[in-house]
């Protein structure tokens, strides 16, 4: 079992976008290692959650999960049929968590006229109180970089942040459109920008989606991104 002490590490070890992307954990007191061919990167507070991402081939994501996987509060992180194989070679038993979306896409797309970056985040929490409440980000939470967005008569109507980006895979988190705005192609738009932007930067957006909203991955879907379902291994009882 060999650990990985750098982001280049990581990198060389896999290609991944989701292992990539966790891999910014090694600057806020991560850390990461790799086992035959496998890849586990411990974040500690990761999109609010203390994570062990792991992707690979099972034997050796088992072994990873095995030597670091339990502890307060970890979620071991993965790649839901890669979950079901790993359980089941596990000689203790883990349980499968509710699942969730993970979706990506690389190359480049045109930005959309008329929107741009925020030079304030003023009317973004009033706007996700509305319309995403449950949003993981919000201004001013560490790891959220800056807000996008489109206004109507002076006022924020669409938005969606940069957030938790690592070095080579941009993140795009509070996708939001007002309720008395849906329906005018907003969300399309703001997601269009922002991923515009972040494909520039980083070579590859990224996102988590529930993965019962059918309405949104169609809309990333159209965007360019393909979706893969992720979910984590909790402990028996």
């Amino acid at each position: 079992m060999r650990r990985l002490r750098t982001t280049a590490d990581i990198q060389d070890a896999s290609a991944d976008p989701l292992i990539r992307w966790a891999a910014q954990a090694l600057s806020s007191g991560g850390a990461a290692w790799e086992h035959r061919g496998a890849v586990a990167v411990h974040a500690p507070s990761l999109t609010r959650r203390r994570r062990l991402v792991l992707a690979g081939p099972p034997e050796g994501v088992a072994s990873l999960l095995a030597a670091h996987g339990r502890g307060m509060n970890l979620r071991p992180l993965m790649e839901r049929t890669l979950a079901q194989e790993v359980a089941s070679l596990m000689p203790t038993p883990w349980t499968e968590d509710k699942p969730f979306g993970w979706m990506d896409r690389t190359g480049t797309l045109d930005p959309p006229p008329d929107v741009h970056w925020l030079s304030t985040t003023d009317g973004v929490e009033p706007l996700l109180r509305v319309a995403l409440p449950e949003s993981w980000a919000w201004p001013g939470e560490p790891g959220v970089r800056r807000w996008a967005g489109v206004h109507a008569n002076d006022t924020l109507v669409a938005t969606a942040a940069e957030a938790w980006s690592s070095t080579d895979v941009g993140f795009m988190m509070g996708v939001a459109v007002h309720p008395s705005h849906t329906g005018q192609g907003l969300g399309r738009r703001v997601c269009q920008f922002v991923t515009s932007s972040l494909l520039t930067l980083y070579g590859t957006c990224a996102l988590f989606v529930e993965n019962y909203n059918a309405p949104a991955i169609a809309l990333y879907r159209k965007l360019g991104f393909a979706y893969r379902d992720l979910t984590t291994l909790l402990p028996a009882v």
